[in-house]
């Protein structure tokens, strides 16, 4: 079986789906298609073929993303791209191995079967692991459902109410070129007691947890005399992860005041995000999972995902879900027990059909 897109062609292993379910089989194409950042078109088409199987209206925007609407009484999301990293395919013992298998293909198949299944509205994102272009494009683009259920990792069983908001910068800082023998700080002096000062205020015991606290990185540091050789420049580019107690302004406004020199271009933030397991989403979660022979486990996030940008630009009930062990997103063994896949569509369906009842009450 191959999928091509103008430039390229992704050939599935021979025999990976022999017996396997209509769903299943969706899955192991999809991890089986390279989709990194960037490059989802293939997979973009395999999904978009999935519907069209199906008689569903869907089409391919202009950023990239799949769009199926029916039922916006749910909207099902996940992203289609995954990290770079080659895990060989390939499914042992009911298990399926390969990159994206839990981040976030794994969600990504199951919600495109579930909206299937229940009649509801689907979006299948792009960039999710760098810009979040599908995520912003979707909330500029279209009308706010009823309820957003957004796909990433939580196991079968759990429910995902809370994720950290993300704010990058870069800090700039120019100085007049001088001898080293001179008491003045110069600029790379002052880019780093800047970061000090900035990472010092956030530095806590992360007694209440990491969830919690203000996550502090410097990811990238330059420094040194400009091309003319009249003076030193230094630029850092920083991270914070912000919890929900915090406001991004709360964190800009602590960076800004300890600048003695250069300034800080931010880049466009990601608000934290904490939902209530009460909404109408979290309960039709809990007794679908209930019902599925599942205890219900509510879980919050040290990362970002794109629920962030909806909770930021519409005002209706949302979680994320979907199946996968969190920790293996990114990882050289990724991994997804198909019963466990399966599991998630049950839920999935169950929790839609219950929302879709109460949109007609």
């Amino acid at each position: 079986m191959a999928f091509a897109t103008e430039h390229e062609v992704f050939d599935v292993q021979d025999g990976l789906t022999d017996g396997l379910t209509e769903a299943q089989t969706l899955l192991a194409d999809l991890v089986s298609i390279p989709s990194p950042s960037g490059e989802e078109a293939a997979a973009a088409e395999r999904l978009k073929s999935f519907f069209e199987k199906h008689g569903r209206k869907v089409w391919i925007d202009e950023v990239g993303n799949v769009r199926a609407p029916a039922d916006d009484a749910v909207l099902l999301t996940s992203h289609i791209d995954t990290v770079p990293g080659d895990v060989p395919v390939e499914i042992d013992n009911n298990v399926l191995w390969g990159r994206g298998s839990v981040d976030a293909t794994g969600p990504l198949a199951a919600m495109a079967v579930a909206a299937v299944r229940a009649g509801v509205s689907f979006a299948g994102v792009v960039q999710e692991e760098t810009s979040s272009t599908g995520a912003w494009h979707l909330v500029d683009d279209r009308e706010e459902p009823d309820a957003v259920i957004n796909g990433e990792p939580s196991g079968w069983d759990g429910i995902t109410l809370g994720y950290r908001g993300f704010l990058s910068g870069t800090y700039v800082s120019t100085s007049e070129l001088g001898h080293s023998s001179r008491p003045a700080d110069n600029a790379i002096q002052s880019a780093v007691n800047w970061w000090s000062r900035v990472a010092e205020f956030f530095d806590t015991d992360e007694s209440d947890g990491v969830f919690d606290t203000v996550t502090t990185k410097p990811v990238n540091f330059d420094g040194g005399p400009t091309d003319d050789g009249l003076a030193v420049e230094a630029t850092v580019d920083v991270q914070f992860r912000v919890p929900p107690k915090f406001t991004i302004d709360d964190i800009r406004e602590v960076a800004e005041g300890e600048l003695t020199r250069g300034g800080v271009h931010w880049e466009k933030p990601i608000p934290p995000v904490m939902t209530s397991p009460r909404t109408e989403v979290g309960r039709a979660f809990r007794a679908a999972i209930r019902s599925a022979g599942g205890k219900p486990r509510l879980l919050r996030k040290t990362g970002t995902s794109d629920m962030n940008i909806y909770a930021g630009g519409w005002d209706c009930p949302m979680a994320t879900y979907g199946p996968g062990d969190s920790d293996l997103d990114h990882a050289p063994n990724e991994h997804l027990d198909l019963a466990e896949f399966e599991s998630s569509i049950e839920v999935l369906v169950t929790v839609c059909e219950r929302l879709q009842e109460q949109d007609t009450e």
